[in-house]
């Protein structure tokens, strides 16, 4: 791994509000530095990538306790199950995304967001402490479907018709879990016939996490959205568990090695 030490990984949810301040002092690193984002409550002086949804939800935390304490969030996960999200009034993406098929459905929700990792410690088994975490949270809660939003650098929707064409013509959810991007930033996704997409060059531009999310059998939403806020255009993906195969559920239950 890229780092100079041997890393001591544990995953918890904040606690603390020096907790979530490590949480928003990493997505600034990540969101507003590296990728160019922003947004009205970012807090530059504090290098805090921060927004009004933050108090409700769960933040998940990887921690490298090798590192000194002040030091030892490196990765972060959002949580918002549907009884947080009726006391903040929508889910985070529902300002992107129409997700009335899942609102409607009766089944219990958890929105996932903000996912992000230091970046010497992307490409190792970093993740995998996360999703092991996240079963355990979704076994607990009882959750059914998972959902969020995950973003492709950049707000060029041409220069990503590979990826959101292969996404659209191999992934795109069933009709009970096809949430649709809203006006009037809605993307069309369809941008290539599937006969003539280079699929080895488009799975190429698609990000490691959405990759992640469909192996475990995840689907697309119908529609990008293209979010110039933060630099991005963004899939809403949802997962759910009463699909995913026993092979699938092994990777994301075991984590490491799965």
């Amino acid at each position: 791994m890229p780092h100079s030490h041997e890393p001591c990984f544990s995953v918890r949810l904040a606690q603390t509000a020096d907790d979530l301040r490590a949480a928003q002092r990493l997505r600034y690193a990540v969101f507003v530095d590296e990728l160019g984002g922003g947004g009205a409550m970012v807090d530059h002086a504090q290098r805090l990538e921060r927004d009004r949804f933050d108090p409700y939800f769960d933040h998940m935390l990887l921690l490298d306790e090798a590192l000194p304490t002040e030091d030892q969030v490196v990765g972060v996960y959002r949580l918002l199950r549907c009884d947080q999200a009726a006391r903040v009034g929508q889910f985070y993406s529902e300002d992107e995304y129409d997700l009335s098929v899942l609102k409607t459905s009766g089944r219990r929700l958890l929105e996932l967001g903000r996912s992000c990792l230091q970046r010497d410690y992307r490409g190792g088994i970093g993740m995998f402490h996360l999703w092991n975490s996240l079963a355990a949270y979704v076994a607990e809660h009882q959750v059914e479907i998972l959902f969020g939003v995950a973003s492709f650098h950049g707000t060029d929707v041409d220069a990503l018709a590979g990826p959101l064409s292969l996404l659209h013509h191999g992934h795109l959810a069933p009709p009970d879990l096809r949430v649709r991007a809203r006006a009037p930033h809605f993307a069309v996704m369809d941008r290539i016939a599937p006969d003539v997409l280079d699929r080895r060059a488009a799975v190429l531009e698609i990000p490691s996490l959405i990759k992640a999310y469909l192996r475990l059998g995840g689907f697309v939403g119908e529609g990008a959205w293209i979010d110039h806020e933060f630099n991005t255009i963004d899939v809403c993906l949802v997962l759910d568990t009463a699909r995913m195969s026993d092979r699938q559920r092994a990777i994301y239950t075991k984590g490491v090695g799965g």
